[in-house]
């Protein structure tokens, strides 16, 4: 691994911090916020958002794909479990990432 200051190693992983925001923080991740992480996956991958890491904006397909499938799995592994609020955002991501990729992969 390169000797890159922001950089620290966990059990399992590598998080990378923002320079100009500090250590990454993990006490303010939220139902909302997992869900709007693996949505924004999803329009990363449709080409829809640049990529945070590289600022470049790219499709990646089954990037895509694959998140949007995450968070049909997770609407039904938490079904009857969430409160209205977070139902209305689970069903609102998942339902606008089904339509983007529809346009998206329909395209010539």
């Amino acid at each position: 691994m390169a000797n890159d200051e922001n950089v620290k190693s966990g059990e399992g992983f590598v998080a990378k911090d923002a320079p100009d925001q500090g250590p990454l923080r993990t006490d303010s991740v939220d139902f909302a916020t997992f869900v709007f992480s693996i949505a924004t996956g999803a329009f990363i991958g449709l080409g829809l958002t640049p990529d945070p890491s590289t600022g470049k904006t790219e499709k990646n397909i089954p990037m895509a794909r694959q998140n949007i499938e995450l968070l049909a799995l997770l609407r039904e592994k938490t079904k009857g479990n969430l409160s209205a609020d977070e139902t209305k955002l689970l069903e609102g991501m998942l339902a606008e990432a089904r339509m983007c990729f529809v346009k998206e992969t329909s395209k010539s």
